[in-house]
């Protein structure tokens, strides 16, 4: 393995039997903002750091104020479900598509080692604005029927042209390495930072798995809050246009 891992605060192991939320900057970035904000509504700590081959050479400060290089962050959040949950991020994937399929087969290794048991992968895809849909792709037969047993909404004909990327590989290879994987969607109109698609991602999450999650509900409180942080000299603006003229849940 290329990949190294280096654990954090005293951590040696993942929690047994985990499900991991993975998502990466990608359509409207509903995916990595919904984890994101997962980790931010919860009592959240960063038990390891991934650190591949092939991610671009930027060395960032991290929360410490240390030049840490690129890596994937891997936390472990506290919520009131059983289930333990781990989310497993990064600011970018490599863009060579050998060195994602590579990263992705480490990836998956270093989750099977883990006993990690459930990876579902968030991610958004482009729609009509009137659609505003989440649903589930399942990577096996048993695991789809688990799902819809659950009362996930599991799609046999979605996405019609398939998935690329490392978050898709992610998605797929799960049958491969003993894990139950999925890909859950919200479709969106592709805004750089679709808030209201991510909270929808993260109320389906709580509806269909039960993790205990803390669910965004306050409205345009939590969308000014989120926007703030994203671009705070226009902040009053992207709130007007996104909810003012239309449907507050617009994607």
């Amino acid at each position: 393995m290329t990949m190294r891992i280096e654990w954090r605060n005293k951590t040696t192991s993942l929690p047994n039997g985990a499900t991991a939320l993975v998502a990466f900057p990608g359509v409207a970035n509903i995916g990595k903002v919904a984890v994101d904000s997962i980790c931010d509504l919860h009592e959240s700590v960063e038990v390891a750091r991934l650190h591949p081959i092939g991610l671009p050479p930027h060395a960032e400060l991290d929360e410490d104020g240390l030049l840490a290089p690129p890596h994937f962050s891997v936390q472990h959040v506290t919520a009131s479900g059983q289930h333990p949950l781990i989310t497993l991020t990064g600011k970018a994937q490599p863009n060579e598509p050998g060195q994602q399929s590579t990263l992705a087969r480490e990836v998956m290794e270093f989750l099977e080692q883990q006993n990690v048991s459930t990876v579902l992968v968030l991610a958004g895809m482009i729609d009509k604005p009137e659609l505003k849909e989440t649903f589930a792709v399942a990577s096996s037969a048993a695991f789809r029927i688990d799902m819809e047993s659950q009362g996930v909404d599991v799609r046999r004909n979605e996405p019609r042209s398939g998935a690329i990327g490392l978050a898709a590989l992610l998605a797929s290879m799960g049958p491969l390495y003993s894990i139950n994987s999925a890909c859950i969607i919200a479709t969106t109109v592709g805004n750089s930072e679709d808030i209201l698609g991510s909270q929808r991602m993260i109320e389906h999450l709580e509806q269909w798995f039960g993790f205990g999650l803390t669910v965004p509900t306050n409205g345009d409180e939590w969308l000014r809050d989120k926007l703030k942080a994203i671009a705070p000299s226009t902040m009053d603006d992207l709130v007007g246009e996104m909810t003012a003229s239309h449907d507050a849940f617009y994607m």
